[in-house]
């Protein structure tokens, strides 16, 4: 096993409902379907303990790739193969290089909403919601940089439309879970979404994932982005 448990690597198990659940690091309780096979049981806030470091790595950034933002984020010690921490780094990533490429926004405080509502969407939405975090995060991007709110029109449409083109992506490839190939997929998406309704021309480059030994799931040459898929000459270099 690579990564499953963060407190003993063994599998994780989902239930068929909630149960209550002792949080193994922080010893807070929560109702939960999801333990490992030993009965651990991590939650979402301590799963995504040190997540404040993308600000250090969102505010001196200046690309305008937000795949190339995302990996040096997914880079940092507190990020695992999986969990909500993806939920607040894509629309991060994407705020980040929506400013670098010429986007109006003020970067400081729309990262300190994307982390706030980022952290309303639970590990496992994926499975249990039919919405992959990753996905909404790009309609919470797009809602922060237009301003959209509950009673706005067009505004409210985009960021909903956002949500939908993601997650459209992320079902044509299916599951089962990965975090890395959802964050990419909401990312590409999204990037294309940028530059043709809000005319703002971020960067997106071919992506080829180094994270398939992590990922027990991996679904291999079916995942767009996995090196199988890199034509021999490209894989060679």
């Amino acid at each position: 096993m690579q990564e499953e448990c963060l407190i003993c690597g063994a599998p994780l198990e989902y239930l068929e409902r909630d149960e209550l659940m002792e949080c193994s690091v922080c010893h807070r309780s929560y109702m939960s379907k999801t333990r490992c096979v030993r009965g651990h049981y991590v939650c979402d806030e301590c799963h995504r303990q040190g997540l404040d470091a993308i600000f250090g790595v969102c505010l001196t950034d200046t690309s305008k790739n937000p795949a190339a933002i995302l990996d040096r984020m997914m880079d940092l010690p507190f990020c695992h193969m999986h969990g909500p921490e993806h939920h607040i780094m894509v629309g991060a990533a994407l705020l980040t290089a929506y400013k670098n490429a010429g986007g109006e926004l003020d970067l400081e405080r729309a990262l300190y909403e994307i982390r706030n509502r980022g952290r309303n969407v639970p590990g496992g939405s994926c499975g249990f919601w039919g919405a992959c975090g990753a996905g909404i995060s790009t309609g919470m991007f797009v809602s922060i940089v237009t301003g959209a709110t509950p009673l706005s029109e067009e505004n409210f449409s985009l960021a909903h439309k956002m949500t939908a083109r993601s997650l459209e992506a992320i079902a044509e490839v299916g599951g089962p879970r990965c975090c890395k190939r959802d964050s990419y997929l909401s990312i590409r998406e999204a990037v294309a979404f940028t530059r043709e309704q809000l005319g703002v021309e971020m960067e997106w480059r071919p992506v080829v994932c180094r994270y398939a030994g992590k990922n027990n799931q991996c679904i291999g040459k079916r995942c767009p982005f996995s090196m199988a898929n890199r034509p021999k000459k490209e894989a060679q270099a």
